[in-house]
């Protein structure tokens, strides 16, 4: 009460700066999202010209997020530390230097290592946004500052395979990386002049320094889980399947051994110790990457939940269709593209009326409705995959998909943050993002993976069913797995009919199977939803004041 009453007499209208400002940083956000989504549709031109395989293609997507989610929070805290908008500023130098490096890729080593260099760019710019824009907002242009900050986080997502299909099938698809040079030099400029620095002088007095352990743990821990997720069908689970190379140390297919299992014990040991770090840390009244703390809200902790498992769901739809449209079913990107921008038609439709309808349902009740049509929309997806759809049966549940997506993101990100304390804002928006890009990483990851397994199996039941069989066959599966469905759009070239259409049908099969896995995520979320709403009834809501209250007291 005290803080709101001497805060009052404070709160002005915005500036003209404020609101140029507010748009400039919007235009930097958007384009880094928009590069989450983008790569999806232009994956099979890809593919095909830089001979990836379908670990490489989980890779391009999953290792963007992945490191996004490992340095968004020990970039929130550098950003505090050191000026928002110099972080900013450089993010989008480092952003734009690598879109040039992986635009300019001719194998699947520079562009993963480019992927890797513009997610160190948006783990500056993602961050330093959101605390931006909550430091130069207050009072009810705080609520609309965020309103424009959590619509392009949803509407860039959602348009990024047209955008990705118009570019890649008008020019090629290292477009969809150079489209970025002007973007960012325009972005970098209007900063110069419209965005406000502002800093944390607390964070930056805050005891103990900066928490490198807590960092390093954090990023083994993602790289880790990740690794296994994306490369355990080809290494095998537990026996090798393969050898595997890297930086000249082999581990050979002979070894007892798997190096899967090796990395799961190192996975999970890494994110224990990130939590067990944080929370001693905390505990001290040091400076801290998490605080923990946070998770006695309710609503924040689940919350979170429903935002990993949506995030999972989301791009784990983004990353196989476009594979299933283009080399199965035979579309161009850009035919592609257009199907998925059902999503987008969703998403924008349902995101300018979801505020009106919270004050219905309330906002947990918009992210349940939201989320029971993402979770509709998607089986309806899968239940249409067959190598003989059309295009436009595919695209109509994605606009009840995309529907849900804009109602859910609209309001899940208040939803979460509603008992967060205003003085721990800026950690609580950071957390919330890298559980976002957490899902994200794991999404590509997860439907990557379902989908190898599944192809393993589909592939040879669809060629038997067409009484294809042999060695040459034998072959052909193979090299369709490997490639993502790539060879099947080299063998329609070649005119090779009846073996296009089992493999589409096979392809078609996996398809579904990795869209019901992420139905299952998303039905996930919608329980984490349930949960949301049945916690947010409960007053008065319990705070996370041992540990905060501590560290605030060695602050001051």
């Amino acid at each position: 009460m005290t803080g709101s009453a001497s805060a009052s007499p404070a709160v002005a209208a915005p500036t003209r700066r404020d609101w140029l400002g507010l748009a400039t940083l919007a235009a930097g956000l958007g384009m880094i999202v928009l590069d989450g989504t983008i790569v999806g549709v232009a994956l099979p031109d890809i593919v095909r010209d830089l001979h990836l395989t379908l670990s490489d293609a989980q890779w391009v997507g999953s290792l963007y997020a992945a490191i996004l989610a490992a340095l968004l929070l020990s970039a929130g805290r550098i950003a505090d530390r050191f000026g928002r908008k110099r972080l900013f500023l450089a993010g989008i130098v480092v952003f734009v230097a690598g879109s040039m490096w992986a635009g300019a890729a001719d194998a699947s080593s520079g562009l993963i290592a480019a992927r890797a260099v513009q997610a160190l760019g948006a783990s500056l710019i993602l961050p330093t946004t959101l605390s931006s824009v909550n430091a130069t907002f207050r009072g009810r242009y705080r609520a609309a500052a965020f309103g424009v900050w959590g619509a392009v986080i949803s509407g860039a997502a959602a348009i990024g395979p047209l955008a990705g299909g118009a570019l890649t099938q008008w020019a090629s698809w290292p477009w969809i990386f150079f489209v970025n040079l002007p973007v960012g030099a325009i972005v970098f400029v209007a900063a110069l002049f419209t965005v406000r620095e502002t800093r944390d002088r607390q964070a930056a007095a805050s005891a103990g320094g900066p928490d490198i352990v807590g960092a390093l743990l954090s990023a083994v821990g993602f790289a880790a889980l990740v690794f296994v997720v994306i490369e355990g069908p080809d290494l095998g689970w537990w026996a090798p399947a393969e050898d595997f190379q890297i930086f000249g140390l082999v581990w050979p297919h002979t070894a007892p051994i798997s190096l899967i299992p090796v990395l799961a014990v190192i996975a999970v040991a890494g994110i224990a110790g990130f939590v067990a770090w944080e929370w001693r840390r905390a505990r001290a009244g040091r400076g801290v990457l998490l605080q923990l703390s946070l998770f006695r809200l309710p609503t924040f902790a689940w919350g979170n939940v429903t935002a990993g498992t949506v995030a999972v769901g989301e791009f784990a739809i983004v990353f196989v269709l476009p594979l299933f449209l283009v080399n199965a079913l035979g579309l161009d990107v850009f035919g592609a593209g257009l199907v998925l921008a059902g999503m987008a038609v969703g998403a924008f439709a349902s995101g300018a009326f979801a505020r009106h309808l919270a004050g219905w349902l309330g906002a947990p009740g918009v992210v349940i409705l939201g989320l029971a049509m993402e979770v509709l929309g998607v089986v309806a997806v899968a239940l249409t995959v067959r190598p003989d759809a059309s295009a436009w049966v595919i695209a109509a549940p994605l606009v009840v998909y995309g529907l849900g997506l804009g109602l859910a993101s609209a309001q899940l990100t208040g939803t979460v943050l509603r008992d967060v304390p205003t003085a721990m804002s800026g950690q609580g928006s950071a957390t919330q993002s890298t559980f976002r890009q957490v899902g994200s990483a794991l999404g590509t990851a997860l439907s990557g993976a379902a989908l190898s397994v599944a192809l393993a199996v589909t592939l040879p039941a669809a060629t038997r069913a067409a009484h294809l069989t042999g060695p040459n066959v034998d072959r052909l599966v193979d090299a369709t797995r490997s490639s993502a469905g790539a060879t099947i759009a080299q063998l329609r070239a070649q005119h090779s009919d009846a073996l296009v259409a089992a493999l589409s049908s096979g392809f078609a099969d996996a398809t579904r199977i990795s869209l019901l896995v992420a139905a299952g995520f998303l039905l996930l979320g919608f329980v984490g939803a349930l949960r949301v709403r049945a916690v947010a009834t409960r007053e008065p809501m319990p705070q996370p004041a041992p540990a905060a209250r501590r560290r605030a007291r060695v602050e001051r």
